[in-house]
């Protein structure tokens, strides 16, 4: 009882966006008849928004240092501008343009890096300024046209599935193994993790609710993917995008960066003192924005099937809003890239519902825009709670 009653308090802040999370998903299935968990739906969440995850992942790190970053839209635009002009217009090889895009998302992170870490420009100028210098040389590449179609091979990047390679009788059997394997994986780090705080006394969930936890989560992965493999199997950009979320979650929690990380938008000045180098962290986490800008950019690109002028408008408000919905503290030091992902996922399941409820553009940008206020809202609440229940 104690473990419930901590989720509802001490534990507020993550779980309330899972509970939100579902209550969202039960509502759009039942408004919109079941077609929001119908299959070829739930593929298309995975291919729509995909990018948009990706970028939250690197949001993630650069809220959490305390800054922003404005100039995602832009940057992904310049990624897949230079990417597209070489497949298409120089005709060399898809990975030639797969570099060439990481390489400018890195090199425009190292730019941002320079000028917030170094020269001591906050985030915000810094990024604004590289939202409109960035566009403009996305028209500059393209000479304000838009370039397509993609090669064949660039265009599966994300919009590629891996289906049949082990059969199956109306349902692809590999996308299933792909999530009973990640299923016991799952489990066994929550194992391990529980016997390591046995180990050095410290507090975990009774044996029941832990059992109780696993299963939940086990039959959300296990039923996502029945529907992937009822529909056109696993998508390879899922791959992409899980690999990019295991890599960051042991980043964020088990690495000296990601301590890091966490303690200088903790308290800064505590971290100084402790021999943290700041300015090298925050540089870093300017860099891993760029490189993760250049993935969605390609991602983005290979979707879209093409480079345009005025692509990724506004996708930077929609990384940032999945951060802060996720848990990302506004003050920093606090978010997790789980919270930013499932932040994410609240994103795209109202846009999606809307969409299939055949709502207007502005009122789908009402409601996403009152999202983010009330996050925000019950993040600076559940802070004043915790400190009334100190005092």
């Amino acid at each position: 009882m104690n473990a419930i009653k901590d989720i509802f308090s001490k534990n507020l802040r993550q779980s309330g966006i899972v509970f939100a999370f579902v209550a969202i998903v039960v509502l759009f299935t039942i408004v919109t008849g079941g077609t929001l968990l119908a299959p070829n739906n739930v593929s298309n969440l995975v291919l729509q928004y995909s990018y948009i995850l990706i970028l939250a992942i690197g949001m993630l790190f650069v809220i959490v240092v305390g800054h922003i970053d404005l100039s995602v839209g832009s940057v992904m635009a310049l990624v897949g501008a230079v990417s597209a002009t070489l497949v298409i217009k120089q005709s060399m090889p898809w990975w030639v343009g797969v570099l060439a895009g990481l390489a400018v998302g890195i090199v425009i992170g190292i730019w941002h890096g320079f000028w917030v870490a170094y020269v001591g420009i906050p985030g915000f100028i810094v990024t604004l300024s590289g939202m409109l210098l960035f566009r403009g040389m996305t028209f500059l590449v393209l000479n304000n046209v838009s370039l397509s179609p993609m090669t064949p091979e660039y265009q599966m990047i994300a919009s590629g599935f891996l289906n049949g390679l082990l059969g199956g009788n109306g349902f692809d059997l590999f996308t299933i193994l792909i999530g009973v394997v990640g299923c016991v994986g799952y489990a066994w780090t929550q194992w391990s993790s529980r016997r390591a705080r046995i180990r050095y006394d410290q507090v975990v969930e009774s044996m029941p609710l832990f059992i109780i936890k696993i299963v939940v989560v086990a039959a959300v992965v296990m039923f996502f993917m029945w529907k992937l493999s009822t529909s056109r199997g696993f998508p390879i950009v899922l791959i992409i995008l899980a690999a990019l979320v295991l890599i960051y979650s042991f980043v964020s929690k088990s690495t000296i960066y990601g301590r890091h990380v966490f303690a200088i938008g903790g308290n800064l000045n505590a971290a100084m003192l402790s021999g943290v180098k700041v300015k090298r962290r925050i540089f870093q986490v300017y860099v891993n924005m760029g490189l993760l800008t250049g993935i969605a950019g390609i991602v983005f690109s290979s979707r879209t099937n093409g480079a345009q002028p005025a692509a990724g408008n506004g996708v930077e408000l929609d990384a940032i809003a999945a951060c802060f919905i996720g848990g990302a503290a506004v003050t920093g030091g606090v978010g997790t890239v789980i919270g930013a992902m499932v932040g994410g996922l609240v994103m795209a399941v109202m846009s999606n519902g809307m969409q299939l409820l055949g709502f207007q553009q502005y009122m789908q940008q009402i409601v996403k825009g009152l999202v983010l206020l009330l996050a925000v809202a019950f993040d600076v609440w559940n802070k004043r709670r915790a400190v009334s229940a100190k005092a």
